[in-house]
This record gives C-alpha cells, sequence and structure tokens, in this order.
C-alpha cells in the first residue's frame, strides 16, 4: 500500500466541496436570470439537469467498471518485499530505535508553576549563602559579642518587615528545634530570621547567629538549629538514584520496536503512506505517538460518553469477501433533527462527537485487525450518502478535524472505500477530481447511485453479510439464518422466470427466505411430491409483489413425504432483477 488515507478521504470532500460551491454560484445565476428570462431559464435549466443525469451514468459505468477488481493489498512478510522497500524498513526501524532510546516519543514536560514572589527572592539570595558546617558555627559564636544574652535586656533594633523583607520560606520548610528551651525561644523567635544572615562572612554588616541561647549556672551553651545541622553537599558523595526501566512504546497494541512480527506490519503502514521516504515516514509516527498521548487514546478507550444514539450512524457489520471488516457510515440519520443537535449543537458536544469517532475506530482497529504478516491490518468502509445533511451545517468543522485526524495518525487503514445512493452531482465531481488522483487511490475507490447500490456492494461484500437496509439479508434479530448460511445470488432476465428448488425428505420442514431487488416481479411457492400421481400442494398462490413490499419473503413447508419445494419468480419487467434466496431443511427431530 503505496497511498495513505490522506488522498482517500480528502479527495472525497473536497469532491463534495467544489460541487457544492458550483451549485451555489449557479443558483444565484439561475435568480438573475430570473429576472428577465424566467421560461427560457427554467427550459435551459431542464436541458442541462438531462445532460447531467446522462453523464452522470456515463460515470457511473466507468467508475464501476474500473474498480470491478479489488484492491490487492501489498504483501507485510519482509521476504516479500523489493529490496528497496527492505531496506527502507531497515533504516526506519534503526531510527525508532534511536528515537526511543533518546525519548522522543515521550511528551514534553509539563511548564512550572509561576513563582510566587517570596520564593524568588529565595532565590536570588540563595547563591550568597555559603556552606557552613556545624562545628564552624560555634567557634564563631564564641568569638563574637555575647548578643544573644544582650538581647535579653536590650531589645535588638532591627529593619521593618515592609522596608527591608526576610525570606520567611526556610524557617517554614526547615522548622527549629526550640522544644527545650522554649523561655528563649518566645523572645528571641522574631529575631531568628535576621540571625541567620550573621553567619555569612561575605555579608558587609555583621548580624545574629542563628542560634539559640540559653544562660545556665553562668555558663553559655550554644544549641545548633536545623539550618546548622545540614552539612553542604560538597562534603558527601551524592549517589544518584536507579534509573526506572522505560514502559515499552506501544501503539494499537504492538511494541514499536523489537522482533515483534506486527511491528513491521505497523512501521509499513507509514512507510506506504510516505512512499517509502525514511524520514517522513519517521516524522509521521513520531507526530502520531505525541498526538495519542496528548489526546489520551489509551484512557478514550474505556471512557463511556453517552452517545449510544449514535451507535446507528457508524457501526461494524460483518467482512467483505477477503475477510476485511467493514464499517458503515450512515449520515442519513441526521435527518433526525434531535440526534443532530445532540451531536453538533454546541462546542462541547462536537467536541464528544469527535472523541466517540475516534474511540470507535480504536476499538474496531483493537478488536478486528490482526498485525500479524499473514493477517488483516485493513477495514473497508462504505459511506452512504443518501439524504446526507448538507456541507455547510454545523458539523462542518468537526467533520474537517476529523478527517485531519484520521489522515494524519491513522495510515493505511482503508482496504476499500465504496460511496453509494450517490447523487448525480456527486459523481459529476468524482469524474472532475479523477484526473488528480493516483492510479492506486483509484483502485480504492468506487462510487455508485442509489440504483446500483446493491449489485456495487454484492461484489465486495457477500449477501448474507450486507444489512437490510443495503439490499442484503443481514437482520440483528434474525433466529432463523446467520451469516454462516450462504445465499444463493441469481438475475432474473427481463421478461423471463426463476425457479429454485429445494429437495424435501419425509418429515422434514423446508425453511426459506428469498428477497428480489426493486420487486415488481410474481412469486409463488408449490410443493411437487417424488411419487408418481402425487398431488401439488400449492404453498404460497402466486402474487405480484409490488416494489415497496416487505424487503424478504420468509416461508416454512412441513413435507410429509419426499419431494421438492419450488420457488417461482416471474420478472414482466424490461429490467433484469437480482434475486437472493437461501434455505435449510430440518428434520422432524431439528424442527421440534
Amino acid at each position: 500500500m503505496a497511498e495513505g488515507t490522506k488522498q482517500e478521504t480528502a479527495a472525497a470532500a473536497a469532491a463534495a466541496e467544489v460541487v457544492v460551491t458550483e451549485a451555489e454560484k449557479k443558483v444565484e445565476v439561475e435568480v438573475e436570470e430570473k429576472v428577465d428570462e424566467a421560461t427560457a431559464a427554467a427550459e435551459e435549466e431542464e436541458k442541462k439537469m438531462e445532460e447531467a443525469e446522462a453523464e452522470a451514468g456515463a460515470d457511473e459505468a466507468a467508475v464501476i467498471e474500473g474498480s470491478t477488481a479489488s484492491f490487492k493489498e501489498e504483501s507485510n512478510l519482509v521476504s516479500d518485499l523489493a529490496d528497496p522497500e527492505q531496506k527502507a524498513l531497515a533504516q526506519l526501524k534503526e531510527l525508532v530505535a534511536a528515537a526511543l532510546a533518546a525519548g522522543e516519543f515521550d511528551l514534553p514536560p509539563p511548564p512550572p508553576p509561576p513563582a510566587t514572589p517570596a520564593a524568588d527572592e529565595a532565590k536570588a539570595e540563595e547563591p550568597a549563602k555559603p556552606d557552613v558546617v556545624v562545628e564552624k558555627t560555634e567557634l564563631a559564636a564564641e568569638s563574637e559579642p555575647k548578643t544573644e544574652l544582650a538581647a535579653e535586656s536590650e531589645p535588638k533594633t532591627e529593619a521593618p518587615a515592609p522596608e527591608e523583607p526576610k525570606t520567611d520560606a526556610p524557617a517554614q520548610e526547615e522548622p527549629k528545634t526550640e522544644a527545650p528551651f522554649a523561655a528563649a525561644a518566645s523572645t528571641e523567635e522574631p529575631k531568628a530570621e535576621v540571625a541567620a544572615e550573621e553567619t555569612k562572612p561575605a555579608e558587609p554588616e555583621p548580624e545574629e547567629k542563628t542560634a539559640v541561647v540559653a544562660e545556665e549556672e553562668g555558663t553559655k551553651t550554644v544549641v545548633p538549629t536545623a539550618e546548622e545541622t545540614v552539612v553542604p553537599a560538597s562534603a558527601e558523595p551524592v549517589v544518584p538514584a536507579a534509573a526506572e526501566p522505560k514502559e515499552e512504546e506501544l501503539i494499537w497494541g504492538v511494541p514499536l520496536a523489537g522482533d515483534d512480527e506486527r511491528t513491521d506490519t505497523v512501521l509499513l503502514k507509514f512507510l506506504r503512506a510516505r512512499e517509502f521516504k525514511v524520514k517522513e515516514a519517521m516524522s509521521m509516527l513520531k507526530a502520531a505517538v505525541l498526538w495519542r498521548k496528548s489526546f489520551g487514546i489509551d484512557a478514550l478507550l474505556g471512557a463511556d460518553l453517552g452517545v449510544p444514539e449514535l451507535e446507528s450512524v457508524v457501526f461494524y457489520r460483518g467482512a467483505d469477501r477477503e475477510g476485511h471488516p467493514v464499517c458503515y457510515n450512515v449520515y442519513s440519520e441526521f435527518q433526525d433533527k434531535d440526534l443532530y443537535e445532540k451531536a453538533f449543537g454546541d462546542d462541547e458536544k462536537r467536541d464528544r462527537f469527535l472523541r466517540w469517532r475516534i474511540q470507535l475506530l480504536e476499538r474496531g482497529i483493537r478488536e478486528q485487525l490482526d498485525f500479524s504478516s499473514s493477517g488483516i491490518c485493513s477495514m473497508v468502509q462504505v459511506t452512504d450518502l443518501k439524504n446526507s445533511p448538507p456541507m455547510l451545517g454545523k458539523h462542518r468543522a468537526v467533520t474537517r478535524q476529523a478527517l485531519s485526524l484520521l489522515q494524519d495518525n491513522y495510515p493505511e487503514f482503508i482496504a476499500k472505500k465504496v460511496f453509494i445512493n450517490v447523487p448525480w452531482w456527486y459523481l459529476a465531481a468524482n469524474k472532475m477530481m479523477s484526473p488528480f488522483l493516483t492510479q492506486r487511490t483509484k483502485s480504492k475507490f468506487t462510487v455508485c447511485s442509489p440504483a446500483k447500490t446493491a449489485e456495487t456492494l454484492f461484489r465486495y461484500i457477500a449477501p448474507e453479510q450486507v444489512p437490510v437496509q443495503f439490499g442484503g439479508l443481514f437482520k440483528e434479530d434474525d433466529t432463523e439464518f446467520s451469516t454462516s448460511d450462504a445465499v444463493t445470488e441469481l438475475t432474473v432476465k427481463p421478461s423471463s422466470k426463476e425457479t429454485i428448488e429445494i429437495p424435501a425428505s419425509e418429515n422434514s420442514t423446508v425453511v426459506w427466505e428469498l428477497r428480489v431487488l426493486g420487486w415488481e416481479v410474481s412469486y409463488g411457492v408449490e410443493f411437487t411430491p417424488d411419487a408418481e400421481g402425487g398431488y401439488t400442494v400449492i404453498v404460497q398462490k402466486t402474487r405480484k409483489v409490488p416494489a415497496n413490499e416487505e424487503p424478504i419473503m420468509k416461508g416454512s413447508f412441513k413435507a410429509s413425504e419426499p419431494g421438492k419445494v419450488v420457488l417461482t419468480v416471474n420478472n414482466p419487467m424490461s429490467k433484469k432483477k437480482k434475486l437472493l434466496c437461501r434455505f435449510k431443511v430440518k428434520s422432524s427431530t431439528e424442527s421440534t
């Protein structure tokens, strides 16, 4: 896969916006022309519409014709890579290992909190303080005048606190051990901060020592404070703390370095997204890892965002014919105004929608993809544009943001992108954008009109895997059939009929379900016994089924003798019809 998701999704978004802009300009021109040429303009517009629809039909045929071959993913086995690709992978692995050792995948530390004025003063005074050992302080105390004794009789003159503010932080952080000398501490406490400065030989004016003195029986005792008991850092060697082992760096549960084969698969995604340009792939990988950490992906995986209503908008359902999980995007659900407002009503709701969309993708990747060299590591996306909201709604900003995040951080996760129920103007826009897309990107894109939706989906996804709303047979609450029950696909030609024969044994029960896309056919069921001379039983009288009939016809018949159940579909129309059918034959023990 040499092309990233970026070109794929951006091309579709750009095409839609170009068309919207052209449509708006056309409306303005029509308004101006209606002033004098209302009738002529209407006729001309009608003619243009017919021509555009005709061209759109040709465009659709060309698009589908060019996309009949499903996109074939490149191998993730290193031995299958070309020599330049193997070399690029080896270089990227070296860059990743070096970046991990240098901590380049770590978020920068948060900025320090703003410093308080007291902390600033303490920082300014700190370089001027020499480290003083306890013994030196005591000797200095004996040589200086005994100012501590005088302090009891004469109050010391000191500058007012507002004029010469002293740092109180050290006194709070390292409290003095004054409990044995409570009386002296009560008088000397206001002076302790000033006395702390006296031990500095660099100060021009001598100050009192930070020592508490008690007079007892004519002797003087100098008691060092807690501050004085600190030995300089240079006095003892500092033992460096043992570095904690770093956690393994993971992305989608896969280690970024090591011998794990899944690592090669992940790195190849980034290389293919940047056409095997190693430095660009490394920059993309580093940015993706840092974004995941800043966005909080790991915490988001288990978060409850409280939007169960959105489960009908984007959901995973089944797999394509090659085993890729299929993700459906049904934007017509936003026709519900309450749901639209709940998703995009304000900035907070739009942010929640974005987080929900990323959460859904992350869960799908971890639960449904296998990054082994021979596993499934990409998915198919089906986007239903039927009754989708206009491009200029409240959702536009968050949609663009989501596209940008998906392009930059989830490379090569799309094996096929199918746009269904596409209006004619989108087909015309697709034709305009086609020359700007690479052949590889165009091979991933398929665009089809409403009439071709089911037929196009069945080209890539089996009918039993396609939800009923898109023409398939899959139903959530189906108790009779599952995705393991294969569907027979038949084409009923114009003005012809098709029969399906289901053999039935004695005392067995035949169960079936049938669907004709677009109906407008005649349908009937009968049982024909194997015995000669047996009577044919009419199970379902032949009747015409209109287009608005229930999408699926179900039936059952209990056979008392061997025979066959025959389903008959007659197509009187001039267009061919797609018929889907599956059945089961249960024995008498299974049916009870």
